[in-house]
């Protein structure tokens, strides 16, 4: 008993230290439980992927799948999600691949619109696996459709793999979590079990540059250029975004961008309304927009919807969501 009493006298007279130590042992437990249940995910999802191998070549039996996957190109994109996406693949994306008797073809990318050149010069495969982010995924959906043979070659299904800071497609294909070891192995089973969804694709087409292809939609305008520049401030660390929004604003203000946009209706005019008449800007607007014109003229782009849909992976259970949320 006196011992104990002398154990709490010293945390008392040195409670500083004794914080300090709470919180460094609480912070480190916390981070080895994180490291641990990364661990369990990885264990589990190469245990499925063992699974499916033995499934496949040990025995008779045959799983539905849509396809089965033999040989497989990966387009990795290093220096997505801050520099650490060739680590995120090797430790989480990669085992379960090899494990599931999936021949991988790695081809990673060195610089800014690389893979748009390799999609072009590309091979056929069985499957494509696109490992990165929003930019990585539009490459090669610009490079693939590019393609001579793209009649043929954009039947090849596609897998992504979020590896990117910005993953829009992700949510659309799977159920995302708070945790990026989840995300990962669960959009790579996905991509073993074969089941696909057809996604539309937005062609855009500029004046001169050749035209580009998107899945899902288009970003313009002030926040999409300040996102550009985020990564030049790396040194400030979590601050960095802040400082880039601050020093965007500082080099100009107000940050307005001019953008007409004429379309087609989907629907034509119910025939009990009249036809609205919309009111005429004043002559003083009119005649800046006119000098602004003439002083730079505005890029014309087209942007259309393409009859031709790709193939991507999808989760069993983002599909039936999907269904449910239709019915």
């Amino acid at each position: 008993m006196a011992r104990v009493v002398k154990v709490f006298r010293t945390l008392r007279n040195h409670w500083k230290k004794s914080t300090f130590a709470v919180c460094v042992f609480s912070y480190g437990g916390y981070w080895l439980y994180g490291k641990h249940c990364d661990s369990v995910l990885r264990r589990e999802a190469c245990l499925v992927a063992r699974v499916r191998l033995y499934l496949l070549y040990l025995t008779d039996y045959q799983p539905k799948m849509s396809y089965t996957v033999k040989k497989a190109t990966v387009i990795l994109n290093p220096a997505a999600c801050s520099g650490k996406a060739n680590n995120l693949f090797e430790k989480n994306a990669a085992p379960i691949l090899h494990l599931a008797g999936v021949e991988i073809t790695i081809v990673k990318t060195d610089y800014e619109g690389q893979a748009k050149k390799l999609i072009e010069l590309m091979e056929q495969t069985d499957m494509l696996i696109v490992a990165g982010g929003d930019g990585t995924l539009q490459e090669v959906i610009t490079g693939l459709l590019r393609r001579p043979d793209q009649d043929t070659f954009s039947n090849t299904p596609i897998g992504f793999i979020p590896l990117g800071s910005h993953n829009s497609l992700s949510p659309s294909l799977h159920l995302l979590s708070d945790n990026k070891v989840k995300d990962i192995t669960s959009a790579t089973l996905s991509i073993l079990k074969g089941e696909t969804v057809p996604l539309d694709v937005l062609q855009i087409k500029g004046e001169k540059e050749q035209p580009v292809f998107a899945l899902m939609g288009l970003r313009w305008g002030a926040f999409r250029d300040v996102a550009a520049t985020i990564s030049k401030y790396w040194y400030l660390g979590p601050l960095k975004t802040n400082a880039a929004h601050w020093f965007s604003t500082l080099r100009e203000w107000p940050l307005v961008r001019d953008v007409s946009v004429s379309y087609l209706a989907p629907n034509l005019r119910p025939p009990d309304q009249p036809p609205q008449k919309h009111p005429r800007p004043n002559l003083l607007y009119r005649i800046i927009c006119r000098l602004k014109n003439y002083w730079s003229p505005p890029l014309e782009g087209e942007w259309m919807l393409l009859p031709r849909k790709l193939r991507f992976f999808i989760s069993a259970e983002r599909r039936e969501q999907l269904l449910s949320q239709m019915q």
